[in-house]
């Protein structure tokens, strides 16, 4: 796959045929919905495209998650959602023998996955785990990352079901897990083994889930949603409902660039249009065109759809990053969406 925005003539719905979409600024923020999330995903579903919501969060079990879907006009069944505990219990079963014992902070959710897999669940490094699972939980506090510092420093192996430095929240963004782990990592100089993305475990297991065979990965953010989808070989769309910004996108390393760009899920309904070089180092979108010179960014969007916008300067700045001379960041504009 290449590392440049790509085109659709038909709707992504047609185009693909599921959809593994994000759960906190994709569909949701907090216990808020975003808007046209829920009919956008009806109609994808209506339209023939599978959807598995793949989530980062380890805090709740998928019955609860298709719950929480179902109630903001979104019908979900527990086999509709993937989470970062169960990516975690099965990374766990890739080493581990049933009977194993291991240490889990986070919520029941993460024990009832752990539990699955045929391991034993203890809270103390007293108990000798050979592992410790860590995933995002309200509750979580000094003492389990004390248990968990306990047991890595005695050898247990350290597997951390994500490592979202922030969630976001209805009220803004509040520490993720990974501003968790980073303590436990701190205190023992361990690094953790991460389950959830942007490794693109959780990918494949949810795409084989459903028989998908040419998936396509929704997510709010470049550094685990989109950079899984890139470790993946997946086709990534960015919606600009959550953490990364349009800004974001343009500034992006080659590694966590998506393949497209839309404002909301409604882009999983429409056509992409793929950015186009033009003379004198310009990128055109429609009435869109951008380019890069000496370092500066340098848009022609008068008249032109702020998505087209974003679009033509990811092209001109990736491009000139690509060539060694990457646009100056400070000289890139935010792209208002209105």
């Amino acid at each position: 796959m290449t590392a440049g925005l790509l085109g659709s003539d038909r709707p992504l719905v047609e185009a693909y045929d599921c959809a593994l979409v994000d759960l906190d600024g994709v569909t949701y923020l907090g216990h808020e919905p975003i808007p046209w999330a829920a009919d956008s995903l009806v109609a994808a579903r209506r339209r023939g495209m599978r959807i598995v919501f793949v989530t980062n969060n380890a805090s709740r079990p998928p019955t609860v998650v298709a719950e929480q879907l179902t109630g903001l006009g979104i019908p979900a069944g527990p086999e509709d959602v993937m989470t970062a505990s169960q990516s975690a219990a099965s990374l766990l079963a890739s080493r581990l023998t049933p009977g194993d014992k291991v240490l889990v902070v986070g919520t029941d959710a993460l024990r009832e996955a752990v539990r699955e897999q045929g391991f034993v669940v203890v809270a103390s490094a007293d108990d000798e785990p050979v592992a410790v699972a860590q995933g995002y939980g309200p509750e979580v506090g000094w003492a389990q990352l004390a248990e968990a510092a306990y047991a890595i420093e005695r050898g247990a192996w350290h597997v951390a079901s994500n490592l979202d430095t922030s969630l976001p929240q209805a009220r803004g963004f509040a520490p993720g897990n990974g501003a968790l782990v980073m303590a436990v990592q701190a205190a023992t100089g361990v690094v953790p083994d991460s389950a959830g993305k942007p490794e693109p475990t959780m990918y494949r297991l949810a795409a084989e889930r459903v028989g998908g065979v040419r998936p396509l990965v929704v997510g709010d953010r470049l550094d685990t949603d989109l950079a899984g989808a890139r470790a993946g070989g997946f086709a990534g769309l960015h919606v600009l409902t959550g953490v990364s910004s349009a800004r974001d996108d343009v500034l992006a390393d080659a590694a966590f660039r998506p393949t497209y760009l839309g404002a909301d899920l409604r882009s999983l309904l429409e056509p992409h249009v793929a950015p186009q070089p033009a003379a004198e180092g310009w990128w055109s979108c429609r009435e869109a065109a951008a380019r890069v010179r000496d370092g500066v960014l340098e848009l022609d969007d008068r008249g032109a759809d702020v998505m087209d916008v974003v679009r033509a300067a990811c092209a001109a700045a990736w491009a000139a990053a690509d060539e060694g001379t990457p646009v100056d960041a400070a000289r890139v504009p935010d792209f208002p969406l209105g």
